[in-house]
């Protein structure tokens, strides 16, 4: 085994209020927390793991999804090794899938091509045989995997910060 560990700085982006600091939250120290706190600019998080033989070192850069930071976040996109693009699965909440375009644009304009993971969140909250019998609901599993595929991104997960679904996979990947 090496002592040496590899570091990544992976961006984690998204509209406000979709999970994104309490995914990293629940990934990194596995709570949760009830209460709301707007992200202000960015919010930093190292992490280390074991993945099979070698650590891993990873730096989590979760940044506002509010329109107001706009100007800073190019800036924090700089030297990401990946990101994470964070939408919500909640049926009151389906404009946080149609702005996917927007952060995937803003980090490959930015970064170029780097591995992108998209995570759907607040499974938790959504009957999935609901959306499966639901031809207009677009964020059923076969529409987000399409889109995935459509767009170079690595890999798509249905995520629950609350129940830990998909969490540590996601991450991992």
């Amino acid at each position: 085994m090496s002592d040496k560990a590899f570091g990544f700085k992976i961006t984690v982006v998204g509209d406000g209020a979709v999970g994104k600091t309490s995914l990293i939250k629940r990934y990194t120290t596995n709570t949760f927390e009830r209460d709301y706190i707007s992200t202000l600019g960015m919010q930093f998080s190292r992490y280390e793991e074991k993945i099979q033989i070698e650590m891993v070192e990873l730096f989590l850069w979760d940044l506002a999804g509010q329109e107001s930071f706009i100007s800073l976040r190019e800036k924090f996109y700089l030297g990401s090794s990946g990101a994470i693009i964070v939408f919500s699965l909640a049926p009151e909440e389906i404009e946080t899938y149609h702005n996917i375009h927007k952060w995937l644009s803003n980090i490959k304009d930015t970064c170029g091509r780097i591995p992108i993971v998209l995570l759907g969140n607040k499974a938790d909250l959504v009957d999935q045989n609901a959306l499966e019998t639901s031809p207009n609901y677009k964020t059923s599993d076969i529409h987000v995997q399409q889109f995935a595929q459509d767009h170079n991104i690595m890999e798509y997960y249905r995520t629950s910060a609350l129940t830990r679904q998909g969490v540590k996979d996601a991450f991992q990947s």
